[in-house]
């Protein structure tokens, strides 16, 4: 294990965690779980995904998930009032997207602190969404529209999972071979310096909110036509979910290391997990303290491995100056 990156050991665990449901869980490999598990998992992951990059800053995002909805209600409303699903599709986009923007110009531009600002926009866009569907959910799509969250790629994979393997893939290179992703990570790991270094961080902060909103608007075009409705709480689940596999997959929460992988392969944990312990009949609560339980453990664990390797550093560089 020692040679091995976060990343890898995840993976790792991934893959014994799901032997040992196929073990234990009666019907884990039924045709019926297992599709269920691939419908949910590009939900998750693209919210998941959209947190995860804004914790790498050091932020992090709360309104996520309102964010999503309020989308969702968006693209509902223009289905519902006969518009093309293109049209739908786009304006629920571009209302993701000044969601972002509010976030993103708050804590860039004026500067305060990114829990107090999604921690306000939560409220506000469960307000807006409050306002405009009095609390019930708006339903009306059509059936070519519910193919996104339901369908199949030529019969075999569902649709909904190609489109999150785009957005991993394109979030990955984004993240690793753009110039903006560098600038991501040089921000979460020292914000002084990297704005002294020339780099225009109000610029960069305000991508990560765009982008992660981008990502949650899209979780919310496959939740909406998987679902068939569109509600103030649509995806809400997700919104401590997606801090957990985040942190789980190795993103730090002090921000300066994420990557893509590391958060797949909590999602895929973290869906295992539940689907498996959801067919042993354990209840959805005692799910809810070992989800809770996991998050708690691994935070304890980053903190404790940090402190050990602080540690390690300066008696390297003490030997350093003796020697």
């Amino acid at each position: 294990m020692k040679g091995l990156s976060k990343e890898s050991v995840l993976g790792l665990i991934a893959l014994v965690l799901t032997i040992g449901m196929c073990i234990i869980a009666p019907g884990f490999l039924s045709q019926q779980n297992i599709s269920n598990m691939l419908f949910q998992i590009p939900e998750f992951g693209l919210i998941a995904l959209g947190m995860m990059v804004v914790i790498v800053t050091g932020g992090i995002n709360l309104s996520i998930t309102y964010s999503a909805a309020l989308s969702g209600v968006a693209i509902a409303i223009m289905q519902s009032h006969g518009y093309s699903i293109l049209i739908s599709i786009l304006v629920g986009l571009v209302v993701g997207l000044l969601c972002g923007f509010i976030n993103g110009f708050i804590v860039s531009k004026i500067g305060v602190s990114a829990i107090l600002v999604t921690l306000g926009t939560m409220t506000l866009f469960e307000g807006v969404i409050l306002t405009i569907t009095k609390g019930n959910s708006i339903s009306g799509f059509s059936e070519a529209y519910s193919l996104i969250g339901n369908g199949y790629y030529m019969g075999l994979v569902p649709l909904s999972l190609l489109i999150f393997v785009i957005f991993a893939v394109l979030t990955a290179i984004l993240m690793n071979k753009s110039k903006w992703g560098r600038n991501v990570y040089m921000l979460g790991s020292n914000p002084i310096a990297t704005l002294f270094s020339g780099v225009n961080t109000n610029k960069v902060l305000m991508g990560v909110y765009l982008y992660s909103a981008l990502l949650a608007a899209v979780a919310s075009i496959i939740m909406t036509s998987r679902y068939n409705m569109a509600k103030v709480d649509l995806g809400s689940s997700y919104l401590l979910q997606s801090v957990s596999a985040a942190v789980l997959g190795g993103t730090d929460i002090q921000g300066g290391y994420g990557k893509v992988m590391g958060t797949i392969y909590a999602v895929i944990i973290f869906q295992v997990l539940s689907s498996g312990l959801n067919l042993l009949e354990v209840p959805r609560s005692i799910v809810g303290i070992i989800m809770g339980a996991i998050l708690i453990l691994v935070l304890i664990l980053n903190f404790v491995k940090a402190k050990v390797d602080e540690k390690s550093q300066k008696k390297a560089q003490q030997e350093t100056l003796v020697a």
